[in-house]
């Protein structure tokens, strides 16, 4: 391990030591948090599932009964939340060797990739608040880690687990399948039709679904009734029972919504994930690992219960993929777009939620930059993605057409 990854470890966990002053406020902030990720609900939920009263009865916890079974056995202390960190950034770490065909021994790069997970603001304040959107990252980083390694039952059954926490997530299944049966190595110069096994796909889904079942199986054991815990925790990202604002796009449209069309267009805005598995998929089917990138930064721009820990994961992603810089058409303009959102989101809050001087439309404005900032991330990384092996045929074609043009 690099030293300055070991000084970030250790600054990272003596931050988890240290008393921090505005733990409430943070934990209060509608930017870190969100009614599905929020530690305060937890805990009280926690009260109540230690105290015996159902905790899903009053709609308040939105939590996977997992997350009540986990906290009940260890503290839930912030230091856990920094080694959840601490695992998310090794994971990315491995991502980056498995990439690279670095079986054994270390990569110079091996620093800035995991400063770039543990120095991320977006990943680092939601830790802070003890948002347990720091176990869904770290979760998808695992199945990822895994996959690249082909480590096939333990990427399933962490994708399974991180779909349980966080029913989104589910749309990294076909890429991490893909992922299973191809190489992590970078095909981004040299696209080329999928060639896995159709069949082991089918053996993959299906042991997916195993665990998958085995933990819903679980967490209603824990629960007592599975279906108000899924109507609570998994339903509550598909009907979204709770307007509180965050800095995704669902919130504010569905507060103007009239009552009689909430239906359709909770149907309309949750196909709309959906719809970019495939395309995505097929065009980048040489390369499942930046399929699955590209994947994570959707879910990032258009989650439905968003919060900074979901931008922040793509973001600090694009420390393993060096091989797509130079391609990028408008890097600078995505920087200054996230560095406009994240000055604003904390200002118009402060304006609306504390001070109460503003409106809603004064943060769902900073809302729709951080849209705008993480569209423009993905669709750069799209472009860039698919102009490197067009560069690369334009440079080795080159000379044949200035032969022609004489």
């Amino acid at each position: 391990m690099e030293t300055s990854l070991f000084l970030l470890i250790l600054g990272r966990l003596l931050l988890a030591s240290l008393p921090i002053p505005a733990l409430d406020s943070l934990q209060r902030d509608h930017q870190l948090t969100s009614p599905l990720t929020s530690y305060t609900r937890l805990k009280e939920g926690l009260w109540l599932y230690q105290h015996d009263i159902d905790p899903y009865a009053g709609g308040i916890l939105r939590h996977s009964p997992l997350f009540l079974s986990f906290f009940s056995i260890i503290p839930p202390h912030p230091v856990v939340w920094a080694l959840c960190d601490i695992v998310g950034a090794w994971a990315l770490v491995r991502i980056w060797r498995a990439r690279q065909q670095l079986w054994k021994g270390k990569s110079s790069r091996d620093g800035l990739v995991g400063a770039g997970y543990l120095l991320n603001p977006y990943l680092l304040l939601p830790s802070l608040a003890l948002s347990t959107s720091t176990f869904e990252n770290s979760m998808i980083l695992l199945t990822l880690m895994l996959a690249s390694e082909g480590k096939r039952s333990p990427a399933l059954l962490a994708l399974a687990l991180s779909a349980h926490l966080s029913l989104s997530t589910i749309l990294l299944l076909v890429p991490a399948l893909m992922l299973l049966i191809t190489s992590p190595r970078s095909q981004l110069a040299s696209p080329h039709p999928f060639v896995g096994n159709y069949q082991l796909a089918f053996k993959y889904t299906s042991e997916f679904l195993a665990y998958w079942l085995i933990l819903v199986g679980a967490a209603s054991v824990m629960a007592g009734e599975m279906w108000d815990w899924m109507r609570e925790s998994w339903g509550a990202s598909v009907t979204l029972p709770d307007l509180a604002p965050n800095p995704g796009l669902w919130w504010y449209f569905f507060t103007e919504m009239f009552d009689h069309f909430r239906p359709f267009f909770l149907m309309v805005f949750s196909v709309h994930l959906i719809i970019y598995i495939m395309p995505i998929c097929i065009k980048f089917q040489h390369d499942a690992l930046y399929a699955s990138f590209l994947l994570i930064g959707i879910l990032g721009t258009f989650k439905a219960y968003l919060t900074l820990a979901d931008p922040g994961l793509f973001l600090s992603m694009f420390a393993v993929f060096p091989e797509v810089y130079p391609y990028l058409r408008h890097p600078i303009v995505t920087t200054l777009l996230h560095t406009h959102a994240s000055l604003l989101l904390p200002l118009f809050h402060a304006l609306w939620v504390i001070e109460g001087r503003g409106n809603a439309n004064f943060y769902y404005a900073a809302s729709l930059v951080m849209g705008v900032a993480g569209g423009a991330g993905v669709v750069d990384a799209c472009f860039a993605g698919m102009r490197i092996a067009i560069g690369d045929i334009a440079e080795g074609e080159g000379d044949k057409w200035e032969v022609t043009q004489e």
